[in-house]
């Protein structure tokens, strides 16, 4: 579910590095929200990231 419709931005994969160097899986997620928008000349409820939001890649229904 936390895929962008637009630019398909989902979750990203690294490590938490503490002071000591030892190492533990971290997940990033991507900010994804959902919108009402026009696609293909149809209102359709979709997730889009907040940067395609900002950009105007999305057209709200």
């Amino acid at each position: 579910m936390a895929k962008c419709f637009y630019c398909e931005k989902s979750v990203l994969f690294g490590n938490n590095v503490s002071h000591s160097h030892r190492r533990s899986n971290h997940i990033y997620k991507a900010n994804i929200k959902r919108v009402k928008a026009t696609v293909n000349g149809t209102p359709k409820t979709v997730y889009a990231c907040t940067s395609c939001l900002k950009s105007g890649k999305v057209e709200r229904a």
